[in-house]
C-alpha cells in the first residue's frame, strides 16, 4: 500500500484572501508584531526578490495605488534607494495622501527624499524592473480604467515584473482576471497562499510564486482554517516492497474500456501505463477495428471486442473513456459497463468520451468508487455551463462535479484540482509541454492502477496525479518541453512508483 505524510506547514496550506485579512491582525498580536512591521518585512522580502532575479538592476519603477499592497509598494521602493538604487515611484492618484499603515510607509519614502509621480508610458522606457503594488486581494469586481491603462502598458512592455502578493487584477481566491491582470514574472505572497495563485490563468500570472509568512505563520495556522492542500510528490513515501510471496493477480484486474474505430491510440496509452504502473494484469476492451493497433508491439496486454459481461465480471477495477467515441458502440459498452459497476460496486474512473455520455446520462448512475477526471470542457458539459465559467473559478468548478456525482473529481489543467466533496488538493506538477494528444488517457490509465492495486478512492487520485504530473516534469528537464509525447512518460512513471 501507499504511505503518505501530507505535511500541514503553511506552504502546503492555501487561505482565501478574506480568510489572511480576518486572522494576521490577530496572528500578528499573537507573534508580538505590530501591523506596520509586517508591512515592513513585507516590503524587504519583495526587494529580496527584485535583488535575486535582477541583482545588477539599477533602476526600479514602482507603481503603487491606494490601499495595504501601496505600503508594501513603498516600503520596497525604500529599500530600493536605500540600496542605490535609483526609483521611480509612480501613483494612480499621485496626490493622494493615504491612510493607516499605508500612510505611514509613503511618509516615509517622502521623507527620505522620494517622489511621486503620475504614470507616464515612458516611465517603463527608462526602468530595468517593475514592482507591482497597484492593486492587492481586496479586488473582486472589474478594475477601473486607470489601473486597466497601466497594466496594458505594463504587460505590453518587455520589462521583468514582481508582484506584491497577488499581480494586479486578479482574484486572488478563483485565478480569474477582472478585466485586466499583470502578467507577472515572480509573485511575492504573504502570510498564507491564496488558492487563485496556484491553478488556471492565476498560475500562469503570477510566475515564480515565492512565499513569506512574515514571521508569523506559526499563529496564523493556529487560527484559520486552510480551503485547499498543495500536492507534491515528496508528501509521498511511495509505494510499498512487493511481498516475496505473491503473483500477478495480487496486484489487481484492471480493465479498460475504450478505443473505437480509429481512436485505438488513447485506450492504448491508458492501459500500457496502467501497465507501468505496476497492475499485475490488464485487460482491453475496444472496437473490432481496434484490435490490432492496440495490442500491437505490446503482447502483455489482453485485447478483446466480444464478451464484454465477462471481461467486468473478471475485473476488480475499470477503466472506461479514452478513445470511447459517442456511437451506437460506445453509448451500449458505456450502459453495460456503468449498470455492472452501479449494480456490483467496484472502482472506476470515467474519462474523455465516458463524460460526455455521462453528461446526457447524469441521473441514471451513481457509482459508490467513482474518480472523473474532466478537463473544462468536459466539466463544462456535465454541469451544463460555459467553459469560460468552468475556468472563471476552477475550484468551484471541481467541487460542483464532485458533488453532482457523488465522485472525487480531478480538473486537468495548469494546477489540477482534485476535489472529493469534502476536501482540496491542488497538484503543484506539470508544465505546458503535457498540453498534448494523450496526456489524459495517460493519467486515466494511472488511476486505474493505482485503484487496482488496492490503494484508495482518495489516496490514488492525489497520488496518481502527482506522479503523472512530476514525471512530465522529469521528460521536460531533460529533453525540453515542446515535442513531448504522452508515451514518454512511460519510464519516467515506472521510476516514480519503484522510488
Amino acid at each position: 500500500m501507499l504511505d503518505t505524510q501530507l505535511l500541514d506547514s503553511l506552504p502546503y496550506k492555501l487561505y482565501r484572501a478574506d480568510q489572511v485579512r480576518e486572522n494576521e491582525r490577530t496572528a500578528a498580536e499573537k507573534s508580538g508584531v505590530e501591523m506596520f512591521e509586517l508591512m515592513q518585512r513585507a516590503g524587504k522580502a519583495v526587494f529580496k526578490q527584485c535583488q535575486l532575479l535582477l541583482p545588477n538592476t539599477d533602476v526600479f519603477l514602482v507603481l503603487v495605488g491606494q490601499g495595504n499592497n501601496a505600503g508594501d509598494g513603498y516600503i520596497a521602493a525604500l529599500h530600493a534607494k536605500e540600496a542605490g538604487k535609483q526609483v521611480l515611484l509612480c501613483a494612480v492618484e499621485p496626490h493622494r495622501i493615504l491612510e493607516g499603515d499605508a500612510g505611514t510607509a509613503q511618509q516615509k519614502w517622502l521623507d527620505a527624499g522620494g517622489k511621486i509621480e503620475p504614470f507616464k508610458a515612458a516611465h517603463i522606457d527608462k526602468c530595468e524592473l517593475i514592482v507591482d503594488a497597484l492593486l492587492g486581494t481586496g479586488i473582486n469586481s472589474y478594475i477601473r480604467n486607470e489601473f486597466a491603462d497601466i497594466i496594458d502598458a505594463v504587460n505590453q512592455a518587455d520589462k521583468p515584473v514582481v508582484s506584491i502578493d497577488v499581480p494586479s487584477g486578479l482574484d486572488s481566491n478563483t485565478g480569474q482576471s477582472l478585466g485586466r491582470c499583470i502578467e507577472a514574472d515572480v509573485t511575492v505572497t504573504f502570510v498564507g497562499i491564496k488558492p487563485g495563485l496556484t491553478t488556471g490563468a492565476g498560475k500562469q500570472s503570477c510566475g515564480r510564486l515565492v512565499f513569506d509568512d512574515l514571521g508569523i505563520g506559526k499563529a496564523f495556522v493556529e487560527l484559520a482554517r486552510s480551503s485547499a492542500t498543495l500536492l507534491t510528490i515528496e508528501q509521498f513515501q511511495g509505494m510499498a516492497p512487493r511481498e516475496i510471496h505473491s503473483h500477478k493477480g495480487t496486484y489487481g484486474r484492471l480493465l479498460c474500456i475504450g478505443g473505437n474505430r480509429g481512436t485505438a491510440g488513447a485506450i492504448r496509452l491508458a492501459s500500457e501505463a496502467a501497465l507501468r504502473c505496476g497492475t499485475g494484469l490488464v485487460k482491453v476492451f475496444c472496437h473490432e477495428a481496434s484490435t490490432i493497433q492496440v495490442s500491437a508491439g505490446r503482447p502483455e496486454l489482453m485485447v478483446s471486442h466480444e464478451n464484454l459481461q465477462d471481461a467486468l465480471n473478471w475485473a476488480s477495477c475499470v477503466v472506461i473513456g479514452p478513445g470511447l467515441g459517442q456511437d451506437d458502440w460506445a453509448l451500449a459498452a458505456f450502459e453495460q459497463a456503468m449498470k455492472h459497476c452501479q449494480t456490483h460496486p467496484k472502482p472506476m474512473v470515467i474519462d474523455a468520451d465516458a463524460l460526455n455520455l455521462l453528461s446526457k446520462h447524469a441521473l441514471s448512475y451513481t457509482i459508490t468508487d467513482c474518480i472523473i477526471t474532466p478537463h473544462a470542457g468536459e466539466a463544462a458539459r456535465l454541469l451544463n455551463t460555459s467553459v469560460d465559467e468552468v475556468e472563471a473559478d476552477r475550484f468551484n468548478s471541481t467541487k460542483q462535479c464532485a458533488q453532482k456525482f457523488h465522485a472525487t473529481c480531478v480538473l486537468k489543467g495548469a494546477g489540477s484540482i482534485i476535489d472529493n466533496e469534502t476536501q482540496t488538493w491542488v497538484c503543484q506538477h506539470g508544465n505546458p509541454g503535457m498540453a498534448t494528444a494523450g496526456m489524459g488517457d495517460v493519467l486515466s490509465g494511472i488511476l486505474g492502477s493505482l485503484l487496482a492495486q488496492g490503494l484508495s478512492k482518495d489516496i490514488a487520485t492525489k497520488y496518481g496525479v502527482s506522479i503523472h504530473a512530476k514525471a512530465g516534469d522529469e521528460v521536460a528537464r531533460l529533453y525540453g518541453q515542446r515535442g513531448m509525447l504522452a508515451s514518454d512518460l512511460f519510464e519516467s512513471l515506472r521510476a516514480l512508483v519503484n522510488q
